[in-house]
Protein backbone atom coordinates (compact mmCIF):
# COMPACT_ATOMS: atom_id res chain seq x y z
CA UNK A 1 0.00 0.00 0.00
CA UNK A 2 1.17 3.54 -0.81
CA UNK A 3 0.45 6.57 1.37
CA UNK A 4 -3.16 7.04 2.39
CA UNK A 5 -5.91 8.72 0.42
CA UNK A 6 -8.73 10.31 2.44
CA UNK A 7 -12.26 10.47 1.05
CA UNK A 8 -13.86 13.82 1.77
CA UNK A 9 -17.10 15.27 0.39
CA UNK A 10 -16.62 15.40 -3.38
CA UNK A 11 -12.87 16.03 -3.40
CA UNK A 12 -11.31 13.10 -5.25
CA UNK A 13 -8.76 14.40 -7.75
CA UNK A 14 -7.51 12.88 -10.99
CA UNK A 15 -4.12 12.50 -9.29
CA UNK A 16 -5.79 10.48 -6.52
CA UNK A 17 -7.51 8.27 -9.06
CA UNK A 18 -4.36 7.77 -11.14
CA UNK A 19 -2.47 6.72 -8.03
CA UNK A 20 -5.15 4.23 -7.03
CA UNK A 21 -5.31 2.91 -10.60
CA UNK A 22 -1.55 2.40 -10.72
CA UNK A 23 -1.22 0.52 -7.41
CA UNK A 24 -3.07 -0.36 -4.19
CA UNK A 25 -3.45 2.66 -1.92
CA UNK A 26 -4.71 2.86 1.64
CA UNK A 27 -8.03 4.73 1.76
CA UNK A 28 -9.87 6.21 4.74
CA UNK A 29 -13.10 8.15 5.31
CA UNK A 30 -12.87 11.75 6.51
CA UNK A 31 -14.75 12.40 9.80
CA UNK A 32 -16.85 15.13 8.15
CA UNK A 33 -18.06 12.62 5.56
CA UNK A 34 -18.93 10.15 8.31
CA UNK A 35 -21.27 12.72 9.89
CA UNK A 36 -23.07 13.28 6.56
CA UNK A 37 -23.47 9.53 6.02
CA UNK A 38 -24.94 8.94 9.47
CA UNK A 39 -27.37 11.85 9.12
CA UNK A 40 -28.78 10.40 5.87
CA UNK A 41 -29.02 6.91 7.41
CA UNK A 42 -31.08 8.38 10.25
CA UNK A 43 -33.50 9.88 7.71
CA UNK A 44 -34.05 6.43 6.13
CA UNK A 45 -34.59 4.96 9.59
CA UNK A 46 -37.29 7.56 10.31
CA UNK A 47 -39.06 6.92 6.99
CA UNK A 48 -39.22 3.19 7.68
CA UNK A 49 -40.61 3.72 11.16
CA UNK A 50 -43.22 6.22 9.95
CA UNK A 51 -44.42 3.69 7.39
CA UNK A 52 -44.32 6.11 4.44
CA UNK A 53 -43.90 4.44 1.04
CA UNK A 54 -40.55 5.27 -0.55
CA UNK A 55 -39.13 3.72 -3.69
CA UNK A 56 -36.48 1.08 -3.10
CA UNK A 57 -36.75 1.44 0.66
CA UNK A 58 -40.02 -0.40 1.29
CA UNK A 59 -41.17 -1.02 -2.29
CA UNK A 60 -40.09 -3.28 -5.12
CA UNK A 61 -37.79 -2.10 -7.89
CA UNK A 62 -38.25 -0.86 -11.44
CA UNK A 63 -41.58 -2.02 -12.84
CA UNK A 64 -42.35 -3.54 -9.41
CA UNK A 65 -42.16 -0.19 -7.61
CA UNK A 66 -45.88 -0.33 -6.74
CA UNK A 67 -45.36 -3.47 -4.62
CA UNK A 68 -45.19 -2.53 -0.91
CA UNK A 69 -42.84 -4.62 1.22
CA UNK A 70 -43.55 -5.31 4.95
CA UNK A 71 -41.00 -3.90 7.40
CA UNK A 72 -39.94 -7.33 8.61
CA UNK A 73 -38.87 -8.25 5.06
CA UNK A 74 -36.80 -5.17 4.22
CA UNK A 75 -33.45 -6.88 4.86
CA UNK A 76 -34.56 -9.83 2.73
CA UNK A 77 -35.65 -7.38 0.02
CA UNK A 78 -32.12 -5.96 -0.19
CA UNK A 79 -30.50 -9.39 -0.13
CA UNK A 80 -32.80 -10.68 -2.88
CA UNK A 81 -31.99 -7.58 -4.92
CA UNK A 82 -28.27 -8.37 -4.87
CA UNK A 83 -28.70 -12.06 -5.60
CA UNK A 84 -31.11 -11.52 -8.49
CA UNK A 85 -29.02 -8.74 -10.03
CA UNK A 86 -25.69 -10.62 -9.92
CA UNK A 87 -26.00 -11.74 -13.54
CA UNK A 88 -22.73 -10.46 -15.05
CA UNK A 89 -20.88 -12.50 -17.65
CA UNK A 90 -17.44 -12.48 -19.25
CA UNK A 91 -13.93 -12.12 -17.92
CA UNK A 92 -13.42 -10.48 -14.52
CA UNK A 93 -12.41 -6.83 -14.45
CA UNK A 94 -8.81 -5.95 -13.70
CA UNK A 95 -7.82 -5.12 -10.13
CA UNK A 96 -6.97 -1.58 -11.23
CA UNK A 97 -10.50 -1.02 -12.53
CA UNK A 98 -12.07 -2.62 -9.45
CA UNK A 99 -10.03 -0.38 -7.14
CA UNK A 100 -11.31 2.66 -9.01
CA UNK A 101 -14.95 1.66 -8.91
CA UNK A 102 -14.79 0.72 -5.21
CA UNK A 103 -13.28 4.04 -4.16
CA UNK A 104 -15.75 5.96 -6.32
CA UNK A 105 -18.68 4.05 -4.84
CA UNK A 106 -17.36 4.82 -1.35
CA UNK A 107 -16.92 8.49 -2.30
CA UNK A 108 -20.47 8.66 -3.68
CA UNK A 109 -22.00 7.11 -0.56
CA UNK A 110 -19.86 9.40 1.62
CA UNK A 111 -21.59 12.47 0.19
CA UNK A 112 -24.50 11.68 2.51
CA UNK A 113 -27.32 11.51 -0.04
CA UNK A 114 -27.68 7.73 -0.24
CA UNK A 115 -29.04 6.80 3.19
CA UNK A 116 -26.61 3.99 3.99
CA UNK A 117 -25.02 3.43 7.38
CA UNK A 118 -21.36 4.27 7.90
CA UNK A 119 -20.62 0.55 8.28
CA UNK A 120 -21.39 0.10 4.58
CA UNK A 121 -18.66 2.54 3.57
CA UNK A 122 -16.33 1.13 6.21
CA UNK A 123 -16.77 -2.42 4.89
CA UNK A 124 -16.18 -1.28 1.33
CA UNK A 125 -12.94 0.45 2.36
CA UNK A 126 -11.89 -2.50 4.52
CA UNK A 127 -11.96 -4.79 1.46
CA UNK A 128 -10.11 -2.20 -0.60
CA UNK A 129 -7.40 -1.77 2.03
CA UNK A 130 -7.02 -5.54 2.45
CA UNK A 131 -6.56 -5.85 -1.34
CA UNK A 132 -9.66 -8.06 -1.50
CA UNK A 133 -10.95 -7.41 -5.01
CA UNK A 134 -14.49 -8.61 -5.81
CA UNK A 135 -14.53 -10.77 -8.92
CA UNK A 136 -16.74 -8.68 -11.20
CA UNK A 137 -17.66 -9.91 -14.69
CA UNK A 138 -17.01 -7.18 -17.23
CA UNK A 139 -20.22 -7.61 -19.26
CA UNK A 140 -23.85 -7.16 -18.31
CA UNK A 141 -24.59 -3.44 -17.89
CA UNK A 142 -26.30 -1.02 -20.27
CA UNK A 143 -25.18 2.05 -18.33
CA UNK A 144 -28.54 3.17 -16.98
CA UNK A 145 -30.46 2.47 -13.81
CA UNK A 146 -26.88 2.20 -12.69
CA UNK A 147 -24.30 -0.47 -13.47
CA UNK A 148 -26.61 -2.91 -11.71
CA UNK A 149 -25.10 -6.30 -12.53
CA UNK A 150 -21.40 -5.52 -12.00
CA UNK A 151 -22.06 -3.52 -8.83
CA UNK A 152 -24.16 -6.40 -7.53
CA UNK A 153 -21.13 -8.68 -7.87
CA UNK A 154 -19.15 -6.09 -5.91
CA UNK A 155 -21.83 -6.05 -3.21
CA UNK A 156 -21.85 -9.85 -3.00
CA UNK A 157 -18.29 -9.68 -1.72
CA UNK A 158 -19.28 -7.20 1.01
CA UNK A 159 -21.88 -9.74 2.10
CA UNK A 160 -19.28 -12.51 2.22
CA UNK A 161 -20.64 -14.23 -0.88
CA UNK A 162 -19.35 -14.85 -4.38
CA UNK A 163 -15.67 -14.83 -5.30
CA UNK A 164 -12.81 -12.38 -4.82
CA UNK A 165 -9.19 -12.03 -5.87
CA UNK A 166 -6.60 -11.53 -3.12
CA UNK A 167 -3.11 -10.62 -4.36
CA UNK A 168 -4.05 -12.21 -7.67
CA UNK A 169 -5.42 -15.47 -6.19
CA UNK A 170 -9.14 -16.27 -6.55
CA UNK A 171 -10.82 -17.23 -3.26
CA UNK A 172 -14.34 -17.37 -1.87
CA UNK A 173 -15.40 -14.06 -0.38
CA UNK A 174 -16.35 -15.78 2.88
CA UNK A 175 -12.84 -17.17 3.36
CA UNK A 176 -11.12 -13.93 2.34
CA UNK A 177 -13.19 -11.78 4.69
CA UNK A 178 -12.67 -14.21 7.56
CA UNK A 179 -8.90 -14.25 7.00
CA UNK A 180 -8.83 -10.43 7.00
CA UNK A 181 -11.06 -10.17 10.08
CA UNK A 182 -13.82 -8.33 8.19
CA UNK A 183 -17.42 -9.01 9.23
CA UNK A 184 -19.77 -9.71 6.30
CA UNK A 185 -22.31 -6.96 5.77
CA UNK A 186 -26.04 -7.46 6.39
CA UNK A 187 -27.85 -4.91 4.25
CA UNK A 188 -30.45 -2.66 5.85
CA UNK A 189 -33.25 -0.75 4.10
CA UNK A 190 -32.12 0.88 0.82
CA UNK A 191 -28.48 -0.13 1.20
CA UNK A 192 -28.43 -2.76 -1.53
CA UNK A 193 -30.07 -0.37 -3.96
CA UNK A 194 -27.62 2.42 -3.05
CA UNK A 195 -24.67 0.10 -3.65
CA UNK A 196 -25.73 -1.12 -7.08
CA UNK A 197 -27.40 2.01 -8.44
CA UNK A 198 -24.72 4.28 -9.90
CA UNK A 199 -22.28 4.86 -12.72
CA UNK A 200 -19.08 3.79 -10.97
CA UNK A 201 -18.32 0.80 -13.22
CA UNK A 202 -18.80 2.76 -16.43
CA UNK A 203 -16.71 5.58 -15.00
CA UNK A 204 -13.93 3.26 -13.81
CA UNK A 205 -13.68 1.63 -17.25
CA UNK A 206 -13.63 5.05 -18.90
CA UNK A 207 -10.99 6.31 -16.46
CA UNK A 208 -8.79 3.35 -17.37
CA UNK A 209 -9.20 4.41 -20.99
CA UNK A 210 -8.44 8.01 -20.07
CA UNK A 211 -5.21 7.19 -18.25
CA UNK A 212 -4.07 4.97 -21.12
CA UNK A 213 -5.01 7.66 -23.66
CA UNK A 214 -2.79 10.13 -21.80
CA UNK A 215 0.14 7.71 -22.02
CA UNK A 216 -0.53 7.02 -25.68
CA UNK A 217 -0.65 10.70 -26.56
CA UNK A 218 2.67 11.32 -24.80
CA UNK A 219 4.22 8.30 -26.51
CA UNK A 220 2.82 9.40 -29.86
CA UNK A 221 4.32 12.87 -29.44
CA UNK A 222 7.88 11.67 -28.74
CA UNK A 223 7.83 8.76 -31.19
CA UNK A 224 6.30 10.99 -33.87
CA UNK A 225 9.13 13.46 -33.35
CA UNK A 226 11.68 10.65 -33.67
CA UNK A 227 9.97 9.66 -36.89
CA UNK A 228 10.44 13.19 -38.27
CA UNK A 229 14.19 12.83 -37.84
CA UNK A 230 14.21 9.28 -39.18
CA UNK A 231 12.49 10.52 -42.36
CA UNK A 232 14.66 13.66 -42.47
CA UNK A 233 11.54 15.75 -42.18
CA UNK A 234 11.34 19.49 -41.68
CA UNK A 235 10.78 21.22 -38.35
CA UNK A 236 9.22 24.26 -40.04
CA UNK A 237 5.63 22.93 -39.60
CA UNK A 238 6.14 23.21 -35.83
CA UNK A 239 6.96 26.93 -35.87
CA UNK A 240 4.89 28.51 -33.08
CA UNK A 241 3.62 31.30 -35.34
CA UNK A 242 1.71 28.80 -37.48
CA UNK A 243 -0.18 27.44 -34.48
CA UNK A 244 -0.74 30.73 -32.71
CA UNK A 245 -2.81 32.12 -35.58
CA UNK A 246 -5.15 29.15 -35.37
CA UNK A 247 -5.38 29.21 -31.59
CA UNK A 248 -6.32 25.61 -30.82
CA UNK A 249 -4.73 24.88 -27.40
CA UNK A 250 -3.87 21.24 -28.00
CA UNK A 251 -2.29 22.04 -31.35
CA UNK A 252 -0.15 24.77 -29.78
CA UNK A 253 0.93 22.42 -26.96
CA UNK A 254 1.84 19.54 -29.32
CA UNK A 255 3.82 21.81 -31.64
CA UNK A 256 5.81 23.10 -28.67
CA UNK A 257 6.63 19.56 -27.53
CA UNK A 258 7.67 18.31 -30.97
CA UNK A 259 9.74 21.44 -31.59
CA UNK A 260 11.56 20.94 -28.30
CA UNK A 261 12.10 17.25 -29.03
CA UNK A 262 13.77 18.09 -32.37
CA UNK A 263 15.94 20.93 -31.08
CA UNK A 264 19.67 20.63 -31.87
CA UNK A 265 19.39 17.55 -34.06
CA UNK A 266 22.44 16.88 -36.23
CA UNK A 267 20.21 14.93 -38.59
CA UNK A 268 18.03 18.03 -39.07
CA UNK A 269 21.06 20.27 -39.66
CA UNK A 270 22.33 17.86 -42.31
CA UNK A 271 19.48 18.63 -44.72
CA UNK A 272 18.69 22.28 -44.01
CA UNK A 273 20.26 23.30 -47.32
CA UNK A 274 19.51 21.91 -50.79
CA UNK A 275 16.71 19.60 -49.64
CA UNK A 276 14.62 19.12 -52.79
CA UNK A 277 11.46 18.29 -50.83
CA UNK A 278 9.07 21.22 -50.44
CA UNK A 279 6.59 19.69 -47.98
CA UNK A 280 6.44 16.56 -45.85
CA UNK A 281 3.46 14.18 -45.90
CA UNK A 282 0.59 15.07 -43.56
CA UNK A 283 1.47 12.34 -41.06
CA UNK A 284 4.68 14.26 -40.30
CA UNK A 285 3.78 17.93 -40.65
CA UNK A 286 0.18 17.77 -39.36
CA UNK A 287 1.03 16.04 -36.10
CA UNK A 288 0.16 19.13 -34.00
CA UNK A 289 -3.19 19.49 -35.73
CA UNK A 290 -4.15 15.82 -35.36
CA UNK A 291 -2.54 14.94 -32.04
CA UNK A 292 -3.47 18.33 -30.59
CA UNK A 293 -7.12 17.67 -31.36
CA UNK A 294 -6.76 14.28 -29.67
CA UNK A 295 -5.24 16.02 -26.65
CA UNK A 296 -8.21 18.38 -26.43
CA UNK A 297 -10.67 15.47 -26.50
CA UNK A 298 -8.71 13.74 -23.73
CA UNK A 299 -8.73 16.89 -21.58
CA UNK A 300 -12.47 17.36 -22.08
CA UNK A 301 -13.15 13.72 -21.21
CA UNK A 302 -11.02 14.06 -18.08
CA UNK A 303 -13.13 17.00 -16.94
CA UNK A 304 -16.37 15.03 -17.34
CA UNK A 305 -15.02 11.89 -15.69
CA UNK A 306 -13.63 13.75 -12.69
CA UNK A 307 -17.05 15.30 -12.06
CA UNK A 308 -18.62 11.85 -12.34
CA UNK A 309 -16.04 10.30 -10.02
CA UNK A 310 -17.23 12.64 -7.27
CA UNK A 311 -20.92 12.50 -8.16
CA UNK A 312 -23.89 10.99 -6.34
CA UNK A 313 -25.50 8.76 -8.96
CA UNK A 314 -27.78 6.35 -7.12
CA UNK A 315 -31.55 6.61 -6.76
CA UNK A 316 -33.59 7.65 -4.84
CA UNK A 317 -31.62 10.39 -3.08
CA UNK A 318 -31.98 11.49 0.54
CA UNK A 319 -32.05 15.21 1.35
CA UNK A 320 -31.66 15.52 5.08
CA UNK A 321 -32.33 19.27 5.23
CA UNK A 322 -35.99 18.66 4.32
CA UNK A 323 -36.21 14.94 5.24
CA UNK A 324 -37.23 14.12 1.68
CA UNK A 325 -36.44 11.12 -0.52
CA UNK A 326 -36.51 12.15 -4.18
CA UNK A 327 -36.54 9.77 -7.12
CA UNK A 328 -34.69 10.90 -10.24
CA UNK A 329 -32.25 9.59 -12.82
CA UNK A 330 -28.64 10.40 -11.89
CA UNK A 331 -27.82 6.76 -12.62
CA UNK A 332 -28.10 7.45 -16.36
CA UNK A 333 -24.49 7.40 -17.60
CA UNK A 334 -24.88 9.49 -20.76
CA UNK A 335 -22.07 11.91 -19.80
CA UNK A 336 -19.74 8.95 -19.25
CA UNK A 337 -20.77 7.37 -22.54
CA UNK A 338 -20.02 10.58 -24.44
CA UNK A 339 -16.66 10.94 -22.67
CA UNK A 340 -15.75 7.33 -23.49
CA UNK A 341 -16.84 7.74 -27.10
CA UNK A 342 -14.59 10.77 -27.55
CA UNK A 343 -11.70 8.92 -25.91
CA UNK A 344 -12.27 6.15 -28.45
CA UNK A 345 -11.89 8.69 -31.26
CA UNK A 346 -8.66 10.03 -29.77
CA UNK A 347 -7.15 6.59 -29.15
CA UNK A 348 -8.07 5.48 -32.67
CA UNK A 349 -6.59 8.60 -34.30
CA UNK A 350 -3.32 8.39 -32.34
CA UNK A 351 -2.92 4.90 -33.79
CA UNK A 352 -4.14 5.88 -37.26
CA UNK A 353 -1.58 8.63 -37.84
CA UNK A 354 1.14 6.43 -36.35
CA UNK A 355 0.33 3.67 -38.85
CA UNK A 356 0.69 6.20 -41.67
CA UNK A 357 4.15 7.19 -40.45
CA UNK A 358 5.22 3.52 -40.41
CA UNK A 359 4.03 3.23 -44.02
CA UNK A 360 6.06 6.34 -44.87
CA UNK A 361 9.26 5.01 -43.29
CA UNK A 362 9.19 1.64 -45.07
CA UNK A 363 8.57 3.30 -48.46
CA UNK A 364 12.07 4.19 -49.70
CA UNK A 365 10.67 6.50 -52.39
CA UNK A 366 9.36 8.82 -49.64
CA UNK A 367 11.71 8.24 -46.71
CA UNK A 368 15.00 7.85 -48.57
CA UNK A 369 15.77 4.93 -46.26
CA UNK A 370 16.46 1.33 -47.37
CA UNK A 371 13.29 -0.47 -48.53
CA UNK A 372 11.42 -1.89 -45.53
CA UNK A 373 14.16 -0.53 -43.24
CA UNK A 374 16.55 -3.45 -43.64
CA UNK A 375 19.90 -4.18 -45.27
CA UNK A 376 19.89 -6.46 -48.29
CA UNK A 377 16.12 -6.14 -48.99
CA UNK A 378 14.77 -9.08 -50.93
CA UNK A 379 16.71 -11.61 -48.96
CA UNK A 380 15.35 -9.79 -45.89
CA UNK A 381 11.72 -8.61 -45.60
CA UNK A 382 12.43 -6.26 -42.71
CA UNK A 383 9.43 -4.24 -41.52
CA UNK A 384 7.13 -5.28 -44.38
CA UNK A 385 4.72 -7.41 -42.32
CA UNK A 386 5.18 -5.46 -39.08
CA UNK A 387 3.44 -2.66 -40.98
CA UNK A 388 0.66 -5.08 -41.96
CA UNK A 389 0.11 -5.79 -38.26
CA UNK A 390 -0.11 -2.06 -37.57
CA UNK A 391 -2.59 -1.62 -40.41
CA UNK A 392 -4.74 -4.48 -39.10
CA UNK A 393 -4.87 -2.96 -35.62
CA UNK A 394 -5.60 0.54 -36.93
CA UNK A 395 -8.49 -0.84 -38.96
CA UNK A 396 -9.80 -2.75 -35.96
CA UNK A 397 -9.76 0.43 -33.89
CA UNK A 398 -11.84 2.20 -36.52
CA UNK A 399 -14.62 -0.32 -35.96
CA UNK A 400 -14.29 -0.03 -32.17
CA UNK A 401 -14.49 3.76 -32.43
CA UNK A 402 -18.12 3.70 -33.59
CA UNK A 403 -20.00 5.56 -30.84
CA UNK A 404 -21.67 3.32 -28.28
CA UNK A 405 -23.81 6.14 -26.92
CA UNK A 406 -26.04 6.31 -30.01
CA UNK A 407 -27.40 2.84 -29.23
CA UNK A 408 -30.19 2.09 -26.77
CA UNK A 409 -32.25 -1.00 -25.95
CA UNK A 410 -35.19 -0.65 -23.54
CA UNK A 411 -35.03 -2.83 -20.41
CA UNK A 412 -37.15 -3.67 -17.35
CA UNK A 413 -40.40 -4.10 -19.32
CA UNK A 414 -39.93 -0.66 -20.92
CA UNK A 415 -39.70 1.16 -17.59
CA UNK A 416 -36.05 1.84 -18.40
CA UNK A 417 -36.68 2.81 -21.99
CA UNK A 418 -33.51 4.74 -22.89
CA UNK A 419 -30.05 3.65 -21.80
CA UNK A 420 -26.52 4.97 -22.38
CA UNK A 421 -24.45 1.88 -23.18
CA UNK A 422 -21.66 3.66 -21.26
CA UNK A 423 -20.28 0.44 -19.82
CA UNK A 424 -19.40 -0.95 -23.22
CA UNK A 425 -18.25 2.51 -24.31
CA UNK A 426 -15.71 2.39 -21.50
CA UNK A 427 -14.87 -1.32 -21.73
CA UNK A 428 -13.75 -1.29 -25.38
CA UNK A 429 -11.17 1.41 -24.62
CA UNK A 430 -8.80 -1.13 -23.05
CA UNK A 431 -8.61 -3.18 -26.27
CA UNK A 432 -8.26 -0.03 -28.34
CA UNK A 433 -5.45 1.25 -26.14
CA UNK A 434 -3.60 -2.05 -26.45
CA UNK A 435 -3.95 -1.90 -30.24
CA UNK A 436 -2.66 1.66 -30.39
CA UNK A 437 0.22 0.87 -28.03
CA UNK A 438 1.25 -1.91 -30.42
CA UNK A 439 1.06 0.42 -33.42
CA UNK A 440 3.15 3.02 -31.60
CA UNK A 441 5.60 0.29 -30.57
CA UNK A 442 6.06 -0.71 -34.19
CA UNK A 443 6.55 2.92 -35.20
CA UNK A 444 9.12 3.33 -32.43
CA UNK A 445 11.04 0.32 -33.79
CA UNK A 446 10.82 1.71 -37.33
CA UNK A 447 11.85 5.24 -36.37
CA UNK A 448 14.78 3.96 -34.31
CA UNK A 449 15.84 1.85 -37.27
CA UNK A 450 15.71 4.92 -39.50
CA UNK A 451 17.79 7.00 -37.09
CA UNK A 452 20.38 4.22 -36.88
CA UNK A 453 20.68 4.26 -40.67
CA UNK A 454 21.69 7.95 -40.43
CA UNK A 455 24.68 7.24 -38.17
CA UNK A 456 27.17 8.72 -37.44
CA UNK A 457 24.77 11.68 -37.42
CA UNK A 458 22.86 11.97 -34.18
CA UNK A 459 19.38 13.11 -33.43
CA UNK A 460 18.61 15.72 -30.75
CA UNK A 461 19.64 15.09 -27.14
CA UNK A 462 16.03 14.39 -26.17
CA UNK A 463 15.39 12.07 -29.10
CA UNK A 464 18.62 10.21 -28.42
CA UNK A 465 17.14 9.43 -24.98
CA UNK A 466 14.02 8.05 -26.67
CA UNK A 467 16.24 6.02 -29.01
CA UNK A 468 18.27 4.64 -26.11
CA UNK A 469 15.16 3.71 -24.09
CA UNK A 470 14.18 1.35 -26.90
CA UNK A 471 17.67 0.10 -27.72
CA UNK A 472 18.11 -0.97 -24.08
CA UNK A 473 15.53 -3.64 -24.87
CA UNK A 474 15.62 -4.19 -28.65
CA UNK A 475 18.79 -4.16 -30.82
CA UNK A 476 19.12 -2.86 -34.37
CA UNK A 477 17.32 -5.05 -36.93
CA UNK A 478 20.35 -5.97 -39.06
CA UNK A 479 18.72 -8.95 -40.78
CA UNK A 480 15.51 -10.93 -40.51
CA UNK A 481 14.93 -12.53 -37.12
CA UNK A 482 11.93 -13.52 -35.05
CA UNK A 483 10.20 -10.13 -34.93
CA UNK A 484 7.23 -10.70 -32.58
CA UNK A 485 9.32 -10.40 -29.35
CA UNK A 486 10.65 -7.02 -30.50
CA UNK A 487 7.12 -5.75 -31.08
CA UNK A 488 5.93 -7.05 -27.72
CA UNK A 489 8.87 -5.39 -25.96
CA UNK A 490 8.12 -2.06 -27.64
CA UNK A 491 4.38 -2.36 -26.92
CA UNK A 492 5.08 -3.03 -23.25
CA UNK A 493 7.34 0.02 -23.02
CA UNK A 494 4.58 2.19 -24.51
CA UNK A 495 1.93 0.72 -22.18
CA UNK A 496 4.17 1.31 -19.15
CA UNK A 497 4.81 4.93 -20.04
CA UNK A 498 8.50 4.37 -20.80
CA UNK A 499 8.36 6.04 -24.21
CA UNK A 500 7.93 9.44 -22.62
CA UNK A 501 9.54 8.54 -19.33
CA UNK A 502 12.61 10.76 -19.55
CA UNK A 503 10.63 13.61 -21.12
CA UNK A 504 8.12 14.26 -18.35
CA UNK A 505 9.47 17.74 -17.70
CA UNK A 506 8.44 18.61 -21.25
CA UNK A 507 5.35 16.42 -21.61
CA UNK A 508 3.73 17.91 -18.51
CA UNK A 509 3.06 21.01 -20.61
CA UNK A 510 0.61 18.99 -22.69
CA UNK A 511 -1.84 18.93 -19.78
CA UNK A 512 -1.30 22.37 -18.24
Amino acid sequence: MTSALTINLGHLSLADLRRLWAQPTAVSLHPVARVAVERAAATIHDIVHKGDAAYGINTGFGKLAKSRIPDDQLELLQRNLILSHSVGVGEPMSDATVRLLMVMKAASLARGYSGVRAVVVDTLLALLNADIMPLIPVKGSVGASGDLAPLSHMTLALMGEGSVRVHGVVRSAADALAAAGIAPLTLAAKEGLALINGTQVSTALALHGLFMAERLLEAGAVIGALCVDAAKGSDTPFDPRIHAVRGQPGQIALAEVIRAMLANSEIRRSHLVNDERVQDPYSLRCQPQVMGACRDLIVNAARTLLIEANAVTDNPLVFTDTNEVLSGGNFHAEPVAFAADTLALAISEIGAISERRIALLIDSTISGLPPFLVNNPGLNSGFMIAHVTAAALASENKSHAHPASVDSLPTSANQEDHVSMATFAGRRLADMADNTATILGIEWLAAAQGVDFHRPLTSSPRLEQVQAALRDHVPFYAEDRLFAPDIEAARTLVMNGAAGGAQQDLLASLWS
